[in-house]
């Protein structure tokens, strides 16, 4: 298995990672955790705790963006093989940079990080073309 292949179960896993802040906004929005209705619960969430709402939303949209991008990466790769496992990696990294960001309140760095994210998911995609 290759690198992306690896990067791309983090990120598939990552969506799980960011319900843990999730979980704990919502465990200390004064009721507890609600699991009979959970979403009703997040939709009273404000500052942090809607802000974890919206890194776990978001990672859910993202993942199938990076899955489509490894995928194409590997059925089109001719050989840059360490520029796609640092693509890869990049795009990990930006994830969870992108989480702290955001729960930080920190919305300009988490946007940059995140479209550079995007660019990087973008760039494996089409490896095979310049590399």
């Amino acid at each position: 298995m290759t690198t992306p292949f690896y990067c791309l179960l983090v990120i598939a896993i990552f969506p799980y990672l960011a319900k843990l802040p999730l979980a704990k906004a919502m465990a200390s929005e004064g009721r507890g955790y609600d699991n009979k209705n959970p979403r009703d619960q997040q939709s009273r969430l404000t500052g942090w705790g809607k802000r974890a709402l919206a890194v776990h939303m978001n990672s859910f949209e993202f993942t199938p963006i990076f899955a489509i991008a490894v995928f194409m990466n590997h059925l089109t790769n001719m050989g840059a093989a360490p520029v796609s496992a640092g693509l890869a990696i990049y795009v990990v990294i930006s994830r969870f940079a992108y989480m702290g960001l955001y729960l930080a309140h920190q919305a300009n760095f988490r946007s940059i990080v995140w479209f550079s994210g995007l660019i990087a998911s973008f760039a494996l995609a089409t490896a095979s073309l310049w590399g």
